[in-house]
């Protein structure tokens, strides 16, 4: 059996909680290089294309253009609305903040929703119409698997037009 000495186990000891207390350096969005510690502060926020005025969205980690797995936030005001829409991969949402309603269906219907607060989640299958809208300002995390997109089922709905 191996054992330690005092000043050997000082050293270890000051070594690790050294790198547990030291600052993360990554930078977001993340590309899978060590560990990512940060504030939810630090998150850079900018506008979605894809989803128009009254949302934005910060990019966690990785490129949803890619064929890799990528982490989003979503920012919502209140009463945006997520026009019907499908995915071409599986969509995992969770809750963070505010109310946001969602629904599967290829017609906008606020009584047919279910309201997830924070902490709630949802998993949405891939090319399954589905919709929403948030209640107070609201941020989803969502997860998935890129490449990533949103194919608005009537094309007026698509800011992106």
């Amino acid at each position: 059996m191996k054992t330690i000495s005092l000043s050997g186990l000082t050293l270890l000891l000051t070594l690790t909680l050294g790198l547990a207390s030291a600052p993360a350096q990554a930078e977001l969005p993340y590309q899978g290089e060590g560990h990512l510690i940060t504030h939810a502060e630090n998150l850079s926020w900018g506008p979605v294309a894809s989803m128009g005025e009254g949302a934005e969205i910060a990019v966690i980690e990785g490129a949803m253009s890619e064929p890799a797995p990528f982490t989003i936030r979503l920012r919502l005001a209140d009463g945006y609305e997520i026009r019907p829409h499908v995915h071409p991969a599986y969509e995992r949402v969770t809750v963070l903040q505010g109310t946001v309603h969602f629904a599967h269906g290829e017609t906008f219907d606020r009584a047919a929703t279910t309201a997830l607060r924070p902490g709630d989640l949802a998993i949405m299958a891939p090319g399954v119409p589905m919709f929403g809208y948030a209640e107070g300002e609201s941020i989803i995390q969502l997860h998935g698997e890129g490449p990533w997109g949103i194919e608005y089922l009537d094309p007026a709905d698509d800011p992106r037009q």
